[in-house]
């Protein structure tokens, strides 16, 4: 990162007047953490005011306040440490900011708009509660991820943190807080649907955000399953329906739309859907990626790549890559502030890269459009979430 990159998010944080807070996660390929990801807010110890720094990994999350010449010595270490992401919000614009293997920082901001957030100087205030797992708790039990005595089984442990992390990163978004109640949500290919249970459960029961919840999916027993555990439970705005992704029409444009892990072309079926639903918030984990992969064994590759694409594993990942970097340059395209990160550690699961996007600019911005069709001309391919938004590209100026 550039030193004037470093002085932009060191001066937000520590504008004692405007400063909300901020968040590190992500670590940058080659280098190690000590945390995954670390949380900053201001707070007033004893009416002298600090700043509280929750440094968390998976098994600990350890907290300190900081005043005086500290506040400068610690928001110098954290720059200097190999986070991928930062985010930093304050009463008047949020900082997203992305930084490469290299150190090359990719910076985005953006005014607040709606009701200006006011840094809330608690010391005491509890900690947002995600899912815990501190006592026995009636969902955690109907998805058979907890025991009823209150323990995480040692089989669903993976999963329970999937769905913590997953649940985190919605709730750092601060676009969510600018939808009005309530919001509607589609989860694209839900399948199993514990995160679909696990983001109702969080917005309508922990945070209070009055949410609509509709998961969709082709396996109809599935479906059936999920509709009557959501009856069980008393969960009457979160419901089942058997569609295909394609041919899905919601009775409300969704505010929020959610794809993790469906198949394929599947996961670019519930982005272009998202796309022209309109939606404002966009969280999607990709799967498998055959649909490139296949275009790139059916034509002669780039010469200069013939290193990589001699091993197969390679090129399978590097399909996997291509795919996700169209995926999120044509969300840009079209409108939408992407973040491509992980989600979770990859020791808990190999599909461990989300896709954050967040509408918020007009489409068609040219520096956009330019990289996605240098990057077309390069490998000679045609994503097919470009076949299914040809119509939103060709308005903006992207042709074939």
């Amino acid at each position: 990162m550039k030193d004037d990159e470093r002085r932009l998010i060191k001066d937000a944080i520590l504008d004692e007047d405007g400063f909300v807070k901020a968040t590190f996660s992500g670590q940058r390929r080659g280098y190690e953490l000590p945390w995954r990801r670390v949380a900053v807010r201001p707070v007033l110890i004893k009416h002298v005011r600090h700043l509280q720094v929750s440094y968390l990994d998976d098994k600990q999350d350890i907290t300190k306040n900081y005043h005086g010449s500290q506040v400068d010595e610690k928001t110098d270490e954290l720059l200097a440490l190999p986070f991928s992401q930062i985010n930093v919000l304050t009463t008047e614009r949020e900082i997203q900011v992305q930084i490469s293997r290299k150190g090359v920082a990719r910076v985005h901001q953006r005014r607040v708009v709606g009701d200006i957030p006011e840094p809330s100087l608690s010391h005491d205030r509890e900690k947002p509660r995600l899912i815990s797992a501190d006592a026995p708790d009636p969902f955690l039990m109907a998805l058979e991820i907890q025991t009823p005595d209150g323990r995480i089984r040692a089989n669903k442990r993976r999963k329970y943190l999937q769905i913590n992390e997953f649940l985190r990163l919605v709730a750092d978004t601060a676009a969510l807080e600018e939808i009005a109640p309530p919001v509607h949500i589609v989860d694209c290919g839900c399948g199993s649907a514990d995160l679909t249970f696990a983001v109702y459960h969080y917005l309508n029961h922990i945070v209070e955000r009055p949410s609509t919840v509709v998961g969709i999916d082709v396996k109809a027993d599935l479906m059936t399953k999920k509709n009557a555990l959501a009856q069980e439970l008393g969960w009457h705005k979160l419901r089942f329906q058997v569609s295909r992704i394609i041919d899905f029409e919601p009775e409300v444009i969704p505010d929020m739309v959610m794809a993790l892990h469906a198949c394929d072309t599947a996961t670019d079926e519930a982005l272009a859907q998202a796309v022209r639903w309109g939606a404002r918030l966009i969280f999607s984990a990709p799967c498998c990626h055959h649909h490139l992969q296949a275009q790139m064994a059916d034509q002669p590759m780039p010469q200069v790549f013939q290193p990589v694409l001699r091993h197969g594993i390679l090129k399978e990942r590097l399909g996997d890559v291509l795919t996700d970097s169209f995926r999120a340059q044509i969300l840009r395209i079209v409108g939408y502030s992407t973040d491509v990160m992980e989600f979770i550690a990859p020791e808990h699961t190999d599909k461990n890269l989300m896709i954050r996007a967040v509408k918020q600019a007009p489409p068609g911005d040219p520096q956009m459009i330019a990289e996605y069709r240098s990057l077309v001309d390069f490998w000679g391919v045609t994503p097919y979430l470009a076949t299914l938004l040809k119509k939103q590209l060709t308005a903006v100026g992207v042709e074939g």
